[in-house]
This record gives structure tokens, C-alpha cells and sequence, in this order.
């Protein structure tokens, strides 16, 4: 659906500024009975609304479509994301004050590695979780959870049958939902008077400074920044009352919401605005720019693989991360390219990428044939994902990072 109003304040004065394509979604990974078949695609392009001055995809994908055919995120794949999900529970728990009798929800749960954090420090919680087998992994694990998205119905049967929450949490999903009107009244309704309203995203600042053009795809409709944010809240009678700056995921922002007055707004929320501002996040120029850069990077990269494979070397990919998905089917990387991807999650081993098809082993197929590179598509997770690969390099193989500039380590 072709975007006519912004999805935060409604204007309709919006200036496309960055087309990547006609792409697949980046998380519909194809099974082997269906990679004959055409990908389905959908426009990806970014807009920006130049009243609030918000940067969002100008073409929504019905969410049906997104999240409920094998949705195969899991976020508690990696050590690095577990060891953040509990450092997130314990700084909130702490600064909300919450006691054993204290309701947290989670909106978007996955399969409930955060809910799972709030529960060892005693916390009762309820998970929101659209995916169906993914819901079915959370509620297996312990964590209870309704499969269903947010909305206002649903928050009534949440308060009829458990009362208020004192927090709710959105980690990487706020900018998934096209409907953010019916979102803020869930939210007003489920949260308590002095309740925390608490949304952590990567940050748009760090996606244009870090050129990581690789995080948009259709499943983000939205490229986070605190300033365009207070339009919407103060619509429903809230407040950006703090933010903090997180490392995961390239750069993420922590923003805690509450009702107006119910809060002492700290120094870090006209901080972080300034920051934006001095970025020129909402200036059409500075996006154009961040335009032209980004047709630039898909050049290099493409270079230096092709120079590899001219070369005789070999090349795979690491890793298959729906950011992943945007870079190889904007920068045209096919299995002329790569000879195949690896993972951990058995949600898309045995799969193949959307778009280009590219089949996925499990991780130990780099040690079963003589790899010379692996391009690291998950490059968030480098750290970890290259010690876990130790064998691979300690062999000669060499991992190549695309973002936000390629480099060969």
C-alpha cells in the first residue's frame, strides 16, 4: 500500500530521497519446493515528512504477510543479544521500581528472551507476539504469550484478565507498526497512571553517519529519531521523559515514555535532539547526500567481490540476517557471487534468500570445503560471530565487513 500521510503526524508533505529497489521481504526465506517460483516484491523506498520530520518507507506490506508466513527472527540467537536483553531488565526493573506483583508486557515478544530476564528478577509478565510459532517457542519456554498483534481490543481482554502494567516494553518493533494511533491507545489504556511506556530502536542517527542502509527494509517502516516522536505522544497525553544511547544492533536509542507530569524529564532527551538536529537528520539535503553515498557503497562492494571472484577465490556469506537481505538484493550479490550462506537458526538452514536464492548450510559447511572469504552480513554481531569462526580464519580464511565501508580482516 502506496503511503499518503505520515504515519506519525499525518501530513502529506512527504520527498522520497532513497530507492533501493523492487526487493522480496528480507525475512521470507524460501523453502526447496518453492525456489522455481518468483519472489513476490515490493517497492523499497524512503521518504522523508518534511512537517514532523520523520524517515519512513513510502509502501507498507501487509503485516499478515510479514509476520505470520515462518517469521524466522529469533532474538536470542546470539550471545551478545541475550547478554544485552539482561542488562535491559535489570537497569529497568531497577529504575521502575517494579516488585513481584508488578505486570510486564512486551510488545512484539519474540520468543520471550526478554520477558525471559523480567521473570528471573521475579516480575509477572505477558508477552504480545504475532508470529505464530514463534509465540509457541516463547510459551514452551515459560513466557507467556498471545499470539496476536496489539490493539486496543485485544488490551481491553489484557486489562479485563490481568489488570495494568506499570511497564511496557517495544524492543525493535515500534518501527514496524503502521498503525502507531492504535498502538498509543493500547498503550494509554494497558499502562498504569504513573506507568513506564519504554521503546528501544536502532537509532536513524547512527543508520546515516554509520551508512548502515542495510537496516531498511520493509519490516522497519520507520527510521527512529526522538525529536519527530513528540508529535505522536503528545497527541495521547505523553512525554519523552529520558533516552539513553545502547550499542546493539549498529547504535540503538532508549526512550522512556510516561504521561505528561508524571516524570522528571532529564537533560539527555534536548541532548539527543541536539545531536539530531546537528546532523541534519531532518534536512533533505543531508539525505540526498546519504543517497548518493549509499549508490556509492553498492559500487565498491560489488568491485571488490567481483575482483575476488576474478581472482579464482571463493567467497561465502555469514550469516543470513534480514539486513542481510536488503545488501545483497540492492547490491545485485547472487550465487555467480556467493556459493552459499551459513547460520545458526534452524529457522532458515535448508532455506534459501529471498530474491537471489542463494542456498543456507549451517555454519560448519565453511569447514567442509576450502572457503578464501566470508562476507559477514550480520557485521552487528562481528565480534562474536568471527571468535565463534575461529577454526575458519585460523585456516586462512579471511572475513570481509561491508559496513559501513568494505574492508577485508
Amino acid at each position: 500500500m502506496k503511503l499518503k500521510n505520515c504515519r506519525i503526524c499525518n501530513s502529506s508533505n512527504l520527498t522520497n530521497y532513497l530507492n533501493l529497489g523492487l526487493t522480496p521481504a528480507a525475512d521470507a526465506f524460501i523453502k526447496e519446493e518453492h525456489k522455481h517460483i518468483d519472489d513476490q516484491v515490493y517497492p523499497l523506498e524512503v521518504c522523508l515528512c518534511n512537517d514532523c520530520g520523520i524517515s519512513q518507507l513510502n509502501f507498507t506490506v501487509d503485516p499478515k504477510i510479514l509476520y505470520q508466513n515462518d517469521y524466522p527472527y529469533e532474538s536470542s540467537i546470539t550471545k551478545t543479544g541475550q547478554l544485552h536483553w539482561d542488562q535491559f531488565a535489570e537497569s529497568v526493573v531497577q529504575r521502575a521500581e517494579l516488585s513481584s506483583d508488578d505486570l510486564v508486557i512486551d510488545i512484539g515478544s519474540n520468543v520471550g528472551v526478554l520477558l525471559s530476564a523480567f521473570q528471573k528478577r521475579g516480575c509477572k509478565v505477558l508477552g504480545v507476539e504475532p508470529s505464530k510459532h514463534i509465540a509457541e517457542c516463547a510459551n514452551q519456554n515459560g513466557v507467556e504469550t498471545i499470539n496476536d498483534f496489539i490493539s486496543l481490543d485485544l488490551a481491553e481482554k489484557i486489562v479485563s484478565n490481568k489488570g495494568k502494567a506499570p511497564l511496557i516494553n517495544i524492543t525493535n518493533v515500534f518501527a514496524h507498526i503502521n498503525d502507531l494511533e492504535g498502538l498509543m491507545k493500547a498503550v494509554d489504556l494497558l499502562l498504569t497512571k504513573n506507568g513506564m511506556f519504554v521503546i528501544e530502536a536502532p537509532h536513524f542517527l547512527n543508520l546515516i553517519e554509520g551508512l548502515e542502509y542495510d537496516t531498511i527494509y520493509h519490516e522497519h517502516l520507520l527510521y527512529i529519531s526522538v525529536k519527530p516522536l513528540n508529535s505522536l505522544f503528545e497527541r495521547f497525553g505523553f512525554e519523552v521523559f529520558d533516552v539513553k544511547e545502547v550499542s546493539i544492533h549498529g547504535g540503538s536509542i532508549r526512550i522512556f515514555v510516561g504521561r505528561k507530569e508524571k516524570h522528571n524529564i532529564t537533560n539527555f532527551v534536548n541532548q539527543i535532539i541536539r545531536k539530531e538536529e546537528k546532523a541534519n537528520l531532518f534536512d533533505i539535503s543531508r539525505l540526498n547526500l546519504f543517497s548518493e553515498q549509499v549508490r556509492e557503497h553498492k559500487k565498491q562492494l560489488r568491485e571488490l567481490l567481483l575482483e575476488i571472484k576474478k581472482s579464482g577465490k571463493t567467497i561465502v556469506a555469514v550469516s543470513a540476517p534480514a539486513k542481510g537481505m536488503t545488501l545483497l538484493n540492492y547490491c545485485e550479490i547472487d550465487s555467480s557471487i556467493l556459493d552459499f550462506l551459513t547460520e545458526k537458526s534452524s529457522l532458515k538452514i535448508g532455506k534459501y534468500s529471498p530474491g537471489a536464492h542463494i542456498p543456507i548450510f549451517p555454519d560448519e559447511k565453511l569447514g567442509e570445503k576450502e572457503i578464501d572469504f566470508a562476507l559477514l552480513l550480520a557485521w552487528n554481531f562481528a565480534d562474536e560471530i568471527i571468535e565463534n569462526l575461529s577454526d575458519f580464519k585460523n585456516s586462512g580464511g579471511k572475513f570481509i565487513i561491508p559496513i559501513p565501508k568494505p574492508k577485508i580482516i
